[in-house]
């Protein structure tokens, strides 16, 4: 026979003393209640009820199904450490803690949702360690009002409050980065352990860290390192005083007792600090090896990827599947540019992600691998388009890194404009139909989701009918947002620019505000100007 389970057991005795209560209740019912507080009993009694059916309905899923999920856990129990912000009490538990962070979210938001677990996670993680930081999050969207004071504007927004003062959040966003981030903010930058059984228990939940092996804490090179964890905001520091501790964290470690190393979760795992002991400089170090040879960019990381000092990145786009057979190779390619390019991985199939990047290139519908690149110093783009080959992408960073890659300009496909009476251009034909034709063109420039582009279009069609008698005038217009040129610089559509026979490196712009016959007078006058230079030049 099966033993009861507790909680079946407390849920038989809950239910039996409730049964009691309602009959007591029933016979008494024409009597005065002796206790005003009766119905909120009963209410928190129901409570209580509620929860254990909950908890015995979980306990059941774990046995139908196997170990019930972490992330349940982890929620179930940040229910109890997370506090709910209201209107009500939000200026007194601000004001009344010294460290409070503050969640500000909505139910809607989706980047919001995906944080929520990760908030929990790390909740439970620092009441564990004993952090003195209250946890907190305010429905920004059912608290308008409170989110406005705290100067909650977007979603999510974590902002630390440090005796009532906020700072916005810096850090990283999964549960790790964001005990990290916490934890130096409030007193504790660097983790020291003293034990081997304490440095094996850290690498069981620590992935990426910094190992400090100092004698004696103190001195000046120490000094440097503590400065240092301070003022990094992303990983966490550890400092041990013992070799044998050392090399657990750190196998490869030399027998000195001034050493700095960061340790990762790939096959650049160990890398050892080789300069001078100062803040600056360990920090540079850390910038230039904190990331994996070949970073997967998600929402959580992305603010971190954003903000490194690695201004080249090149960015592959590919399936899953695809994507494993091309990582070994990957790898090999970006150790040989370790600290001057930035790889970076997008699964393909992440609209959220990729799509944003591949509508810069035109390539929004891409199913199969490609591979970009970035220059953040001169916002440029470019775009791999030989053979998907170890050598070839190779190449490509190589003449990124020298600065003799050709950047990208999207294009449409050419289009037929044969008996057009308005030239339809694309990236590929803008050179050839409007820089180097012997004519005047007016160009009209435009994108689909533009509001007030269909008047002007309206304007452009009836004036190309007017002046369709004139062989020295072409009319033309093209999709700002699949086509592009070096010098076609457009910020506001619609633009309509004048690009006179002999000057077109010097476009004029017409006003789009003008009225049909304005525009149409304009015109005539810059073509008399054209005629009257060339008549003195003769």
């Amino acid at each position: 026979m099966l033993a009861r389970k507790p909680a079946s057991i407390f849920l038989y005795f809950t239910l039996t003393l409730f049964l009691l209560l309602s009959f007591l209740v029933t016979i008494k019912a024409s009597e005065p209640s002796p206790n005003e507080n009766d119905g909120e009993d009963l209410a928190a009694l129901e409570e209580l009820i509620a929860l254990d059916e909950e908890e015995e309905k979980l306990e059941q899923e774990e046995g139908s199904h196997g170990v019930r999920s972490s992330e349940a856990e982890v929620l179930t129990r940040a229910q109890r450490i997370v506090l709910e912000l209201n209107n009500d009490n939000t200026k007194r538990i601000i004001d009344g803690n010294e460290y409070v962070l503050v969640l500000g979210y909505a139910p809607w938001c989706p980047r919001s949702a995906e944080l929520m677990p990760q908030f929990a996670e790390a909740a439970t993680s620092l009441k564990d360690l004993g952090s003195p930081l209250l946890m907190a999050k305010l429905d920004a969207d059912r608290y308008p009002k409170t989110a406005s004071l705290l100067d909650i504007k977007g979603f999510p927004t974590l902002l630390l409050f440090v005796n009532g003062t906020s700072q916005l959040y810096t850090g990283g966003f999964s549960a790790e980065e964001i005990v990290i981030w916490a934890r130096k903010k409030t007193g504790v930058p660097v983790t020291r352990i003293r034990s081997v059984a304490e440095a094996e228990e850290f690498l069981r939940k620590h992935h990426t860290f910094v190992t400090g092996l100092f004698e004696n804490f103190e001195g000046p090179d120490y000094n440097e390192f503590v400065k240092a964890a301070i003022s990094d905001n992303e990983i966490q520091f550890v400092e041990v005083s013992n070799i044998d501790v050392a090399k657990v964290l750190f196998p490869d470690i030399k027998h000195t007792y001034h050493f700095i190393g960061i340790v990762k979760s790939e096959p650049e795992r160990y890398t050892s600090y080789e300069g001078t002991l100062e803040m600056d400089k360990i920090l540079q170090f850390l910038d230039d090896n904190k990331f994996p040879l070949v970073t997967e960019l998600t929402d959580l990381n992305s603010a971190r990827v954003y903000s490194s000092p690695i201004k080249l990145q090149v960015i592959v786009f590919a399936k899953v599947d695809d994507f494993k057979n091309l990582l070994e190779p990957l790898q090999e390619v970006a150790r040989k540019f370790k600290s001057k390019i930035m790889f970076m991985y997008v699964d393909i199939s992440d609209e959220n992600l990729a799509k944003p990047y591949l509508t810069l290139f035109g390539l929004e519908e891409a199913e199969n691998t490609v591979v970009t690149a970035f220059d953040h110093r001169m916002s440029s783009k470019f775009l791999l388009q030989s053979d998907l080959t170890p050598t070839n992408i190779e190449d490509f960073c190589k003449r990124l890194l020298d600065g003799t890659l050709s950047p990208y300009f999207k294009s449409q496909p050419i289009p037929d404009n044969k008996e057009a009476s308005i030239q339809i251009i694309v990236g590929k034909t803008f050179d050839d139909l409007v820089l180097s034709s012997p004519k005047n063109v007016l160009l009209e420039v435009y994108t689909p989701w533009c509001i007030n582009c269909e008047t002007i279009s309206k304007h452009v069609e009836r004036l190309a009918k007017h002046f369709k008698g004139l062989d020295n005038l072409v009319f033309a217009r093209v999709d700002a947002s699949g086509n592009e040129h070096p010098k076609l610089q457009v910020d506001d559509y619609p633009t309509l620019f004048f690009y006179p026979a002999n000057n077109k490196a010097n476009p004029i712009k017409l006003s789009t505000k003008s009225s049909l016959k304005d525009l149409a007078t304009s015109i005539n006058k810059h073509l008399k100007a054209k005629d009257q230079i060339a008549k003195d030049e003769l």
